[in-house]
């Protein structure tokens, strides 16, 4: 008997959103109903594809292109994926849509000015520190040196400036119940 396929989100927004919180959030939620997702935070995978990252164009073409399919390839084992990635483009997500059937968008919106501060006082296990203050020096950073494009079309979108990372959590698990856990 062929297991039925997984699901992905794509969790994205500006760094220092909380996009990494909420993943394991939604994660440890799901795990509460039986149900086991794999996190693939962009962070993580990065220092494996690309061990001193340069952050060109080209290399995060690259490196988001790997990540959408690894995501696919999981789907298609019947194991469903969170992507924590801030994907700062639009065909980065778009190019995991077409790859993947069961697929959906979780924009994590927040201004600026709090991911900076969030972003100052972190202490991720995966994303490399300061960036904003890196970002000032000349660093290729999403929404201050480099475009951010917002998704035009989320399946959720959650403000995590006015949710908390349990209320956002809770948001996007209804979604998943709603839409792939039927």
């Amino acid at each position: 008997m062929q297991k039925e396929e997984g699901w992905a989100l794509w969790v994205t927004g500006l760094p220092g959103c909380g996009k990494t919180a909420i993943s394991r959030e939604v994660k440890e939620l799901l795990a509460e109903k039986g149900i086991n997702v794999k996190i693939l935070e962009l962070d993580e995978i990065r220092k494996v594809v690309t061990p001193n990252p340069t952050y060109t164009d080209e290399e995060r073409d690259i490196v988001y292109a790997a990540l959408a399919y690894m995501a696919k390839l999981l789907c298609e084992c019947g194991v469903s994926v969170i992507i924590d990635a801030t994907a700062h483009r639009r065909k980065y997500r778009e190019r995991a849509r077409a790859l993947i059937s069961r697929f959906a968008e979780v924009h994590v919106k927040c201004p600026l000015e709090v991911c900076m501060q969030r972003e100052r006082k972190r202490r991720a296990e995966h994303s490399p520190p300061r960036i904003y203050e890196k970002a000032q020096q000349g660093a290729r950073v999403p929404g201050v040196s480099v475009p951010y494009e917002e998704p035009l079309n989320p399946e959720v979108v959650v403000e995590s400036d006015k949710l908390g990372v349990a209320e956002s959590a809770k948001k996007i698990v209804e979604f998943i119940f709603s839409t792939f856990e039927r």
